[in-house]
């Protein structure tokens, strides 16, 4: 663990420096004008045709983000899916499947494994109920989805707003607070791409957006789950007679995730912050006798196996009605048709 933390360390200062344009942004500054030359290098050859786009019969809606570290896309897209669902669509999700030990183009199942699939993935099929495909090229995974499922009417992608290859039909870009933080290209800055650049909807999943776009309102979910299916409220994990809670994530702003937990009302006795998509492989139940354990929904599926009584919170997020309006507007005219008779429900 020791060498997990001294990563989780330098990620943090990493991403510190690029809220503004100090020291290490200076340093890391002549890298980025390598990135941004080998960014615009391989889009101008998409743009002349020398790469190809692969479109596919089913439109293809990207949730993704200019900034790395994560803006909160996975909740965007589950919500999303749910939407179209409601709609009375058939949806089809595709990932890269980030973290995962495997490769290949796979299935996601109700029981497969993080380690196989990636932890966001599974979060997704299990959440949703939807196909799920991962493969490190999306092209991939949106051909084999649509070869099993041909009636699919909209295929969600999750993440892959730089994957040129793939020909998508709208672009929901997410924020969290920081922004675009000190609007450098990566590794002196977050950006993947130079910003601003065109893109279908902007939504901001954090309290005070750093400029105009849509919001999405993010909250705790009341209960703790465990892996045998019990549930707890919250407040009752905190009782007399309860051992202390430790806390840990392994996401990209695992700070936001304990904040939350404060303001439910949850003293924590102890935090952990991890690597984003860390595998938990190296994670010892035993040096933490006496704690309750408590992690975020996509950490549990990794967490569970050693530890099954640890609690499992989901996070629950809303779009406005515009936001969704947005999406609706979209699909009447993408696929007037299949919207036609669906007029008449009310946006949820």
């Amino acid at each position: 663990m020791a060498a997990v933390a001294q990563a989780s360390r330098w990620q943090l200062t990493l991403t510190r420096s690029w809220a503004r344009r100090g020291p290490l942004a200076c340093v890391l500054w002549p890298l980025s004008l390598i990135y941004r030359a080998l960014f615009a290098g391989r889009r101008l050859l998409y743009r002349l045709g020398w790469l190809a786009v692969q479109r596919f019969d089913a439109p293809v809606l990207v949730v993704g983000n200019v900034v790395a570290g994560g803006a909160g896309k996975t909740p965007v897209v589950m919500v999303v899916v749910h939407h179209l669902r409601r709609r009375g669509l058939r949806v089809g999700v595709i990932s890269r499947g980030y973290g995962r030990h495997g490769s290949g183009c796979l299935e996601v199942t109700p029981g497969s494994r993080p380690q196989d699939v990636g932890d966001e993935p599974v979060l997704i099929q299990r959440s949703t109920g939807v196909p799920v495909w991962v493969a490190e090229r999306r092209t991939q995974a949106a051909a084999a989805l649509l070869a099993k499922y041909p009636d699919t009417d909209v295929i969600v992608a999750d993440d892959g707003l730089q994957h040129t290859a793939l020909h998508r039909d709208f672009e929901l870009c997410v924020f969290d607070d920081r922004g675009v933080g000190n609007g450098l290209l990566l590794p002196a800055g977050p950006l993947r791409e130079p910003w601003p650049r065109p893109v279908d909807l902007i939504l901001h999943t954090g309290r005070q957006p750093a400029f105009a776009g849509f919001r999405a309102h993010r909250r705790l979910g009341p209960l703790g789950w465990q892996q045998d299916g019990s549930t707890k409220p919250l407040a009752e994990l905190t009782a007399p007679g309860q051992p202390p809670l430790l806390a840990l994530a392994a996401i990209a702003r695992p700070d936001e995730f304990f904040d939350m937990l404060r303001a439910c009302g949850l003293p924590l006795a102890r935090t952990i912050a991890l690597p984003d998509h860390y595998d938990f492989d190296s994670f010892n139940p035993n040096d933490y006798v006496g704690y309750s354990v408590i992690c975020t929904e996509k950490d549990a599926a990794k967490l569970w196996p050693k530890w099954p009584q640890a609690w499992s919170v989901p996070l629950l997020l809303t779009l406005e009605p515009a936001c969704l309006a947005r999406i609706d507007q979209w699909l009447r005219i993408r696929l007037p048709a299949k919207l036609s008779s669906l007029d008449g429900h009310s946006i949820t």
